[in-house]
């Protein structure tokens, strides 16, 4: 953990917006705003992109894991830059439980991973860009989104030890163990083999 120099106050303010930030449903919206329904009656119903790309409509996708991933990054830096790095960690840990369990949505939100990967990459770029490599290479090589997203996490904690001074340690922990409960039917489906393969349109 980084040394705490921010004052209670304006941590707990800090802890507010970044988890209001990371409250937006940016697949929602989204998908509303180019006209492709409501996500939540669609494919497996989560409000993420791997779940809009079962629209069909690869755009839409790839906006809403840009802006996922941002909200997270944004949190992070806006607190960087107005506090310090352990109000940053904060802000970035309320950003991820925002998405998780979004106050818009009656607290039932996505599975973090691109607000997870914004988070990494802001407050440690090498990290952040080694944790989406794995995601990457798992990606291509096993064709499923879920299997891939575990594996980047489970992946987070070595690359902490290996590439920083291991101040992340213990956030990264707190998100990765949040990642695997949020996929705890995805880890049902894939014992069973019936977990769905990238771009598939059914969950």
């Amino acid at each position: 953990m980084p040394e705490i120099v921010t004052s209670q106050g304006m941590l707990l303010l800090t802890a507010l917006l970044g988890y209001l930030l990371g409250s937006i449903p940016f697949g929602v919206v989204v998908t509303r705003a180019m006209g492709l329904g409501d996500l939540r009656q669609i494919g497996s119903g989560n409000i993420g992109a791997t779940n809009v790309l079962r629209t069909g409509n690869k755009g839409a996708a790839f906006a809403t894991l840009l802006l996922d991933g941002g909200k997270g990054a944004l949190a992070v830096l806006l607190a960087r830059w107005l506090l310090a790095e352990d109000a940053a960690q904060l802000a970035g840990f309320a950003a991820f439980v925002g998405h998780l369990f979004p106050v818009w949505l009656g607290f039932r939100g996505g599975k973090g991973v691109a607000t997870f990967l914004g988070v990494l990459l802001s407050l440690n770029w090498m990290v952040g860009a080694a944790v989406c490599l794995s995601w990457l290479v798992t990606a291509v090589i096993g064709r499923v989104s879920s299997i891939a997203a575990l594996v980047a996490a489970a992946s987070t904690g070595l690359w902490i030890m290996l590439l920083t001074d291991g101040s992340l340690f213990l956030l990264a922990l707190v998100l990765t163990v949040l990642i695997y409960v949020r996929h705890a039917d995805n880890l049902r489906r894939i014992k069973a083999g019936t977990e769905p393969k990238i771009g598939a349109k059914k969950a």
